[in-house]
């Protein structure tokens, strides 16, 4: 994983310094390096194409792009639309995409968001819970189409009332037979299934950016369910989500971030790849997803962010978290995280960044300790 990130952001710093005409009718160094912020509030697009080297599968070609937009350019409250795109394509014919859309509304009334991904990619499977060892680790082949569909209005200064709508699709085949995968007791959902659910959410916003936030708070608390709609052994229960934020500057440049999350799964015959999954860009950075999952999850997070100058910032952050089963969650095994990063600002007036993060975890017994590095567009949270 860390070759295969280091490797698109060398080639995204190469794009940056070839291209002369990254957006439309604008000089590239002039937008891209100017600590001048632009104030018209213009749409922008950023694309960038990809080589990377995938632990997985090898040599990975593709393209990512930010589109960044306001829905209402005279009005200063109203907050950055992106809609963001990324294509990957192996060595080995195998391939993800996504299209994702972060829109806001008029005044910020209505709140747009969706998430459309198909994955044929391979990932680690190391068994279900907090203590899985990296000589389980199995190579699985997945296939997978996703779409998640939100709506939330305003119902006060801040409050939003959602309603979401999902569905996905997996399928799963071991690359190698008689391993972990096909050999781990009772692991339900080894076949695949489809899931369909339907769900409400409730938020408070105070903070002052959607983007970059140097002061407010965010809580989102989302309920879904999904009945058996498809029948047969498909998964039939509910999900819970909280996710909170708070942000504080503590001084001119500085902003102390702080971050939780909580995740639960409930019913019967619980598919291993619904289960919540320790580990990403966005909390407890340094370990792999999927290393640990289980029917539980609990994550906490701080963040420093100091922007020295407008182009420029760097972070350090610290966390705990695990992944446990109802009523199995022990302080103790709860595990580090803890890292540093820096962020690249290509768009200073809205706080649209490149983040590259080096994360470390925990180190167990006869194994390296687990680290990673993580290259995306926008901060961790």
């Amino acid at each position: 994983m860390c070759q295969s990130l280091r490797m698109r952001l060398l080639l995204f710093i190469f794009f940056l310094a070839t291209s002369n005409n990254l957006f439309a009718q604008k000089n590239i160094f002039k937008r891209l390096f100017s600590d001048q912020p632009d104030t018209t509030r213009s749409n922008s697009f950023l694309p960038i194409p990809i080589v990377a080297y995938a632990q997985e599968t090898g040599l990975v070609f593709g393209a990512t792009g930010l589109y960044s937009f306001y829905t209402d350019r005279q009005d200063k409250n109203n907050r950055n639309s992106t809609i963001s795109i990324d294509l990957d394509y192996s060595t080995e014919k195998q391939a993800t995409a996504f299209v994702k859309t972060d829109i806001w509304g008029l005044n910020n009334k209505y709140h747009y968001v969706s998430d459309i991904r198909y994955k044929f990619f391979p990932f680690y499977f190391y068994g279900i819970g907090n203590q899985t060892q990296e000589a389980s680790k199995d190579l699985v082949l997945e296939r997978m189409q996703d779409i998640l569909l939100t709506v939330e209005k305003k119902t006060g200064s801040i409050f939003y009332t959602g309603i979401d709508l999902g569905f996905n699709n997996y399928a799963f085949e071991a690359k190698e037979p008689n391993r972990t995968f096909d050999t781990y007791p009772s692991l339900q959902g080894r076949n695949g299934g489809k899931t369909l659910f339907i769900g409400l959410s409730q938020n408070i916003d105070s903070r002052n950016s959607n983007v970059y936030a140097t002061k407010g708070t965010y809580l989102k608390i989302g309920f879904s369910y999904c009945p058996n709609f498809f029948g047969g052994a498909n998964f039939e229960g509910t999900f819970l989500k909280c996710d909170f934020r708070s942000f504080k500057s503590i001084a001119s440049k500085l902003v102390l971030g702080i971050n939780a999350n909580y995740q639960s799964i409930q019913g019967a015959s619980i598919p291993f790849y619904l289960l919540p999954q320790l580990g990403s860009e966005t909390i407890m950075r340094g370990y792999y997803t999927g290393r640990y999952r289980d029917q539980n999850l609990l994550a906490a997070q701080a963040e420093l962010r100091y922007r020295f100058i407008p182009r420029l910032g760097i972070v350090g952050f610290i966390g705990v978290g695990s992944v446990y089963d109802n009523g199995g969650f022990k302080i103790t095994d709860n595990k580090p995280s803890f890292g540093t990063g820096i962020r690249y600002f290509f768009e200073i007036e809205r706080g649209l960044s490149i983040s590259v993060d080096y994360g470390w975890g925990e180190k167990r017994p006869s194994e390296n300790r687990q680290q990673g590095l993580y290259v995306s567009i926008g901060q961790s949270f």
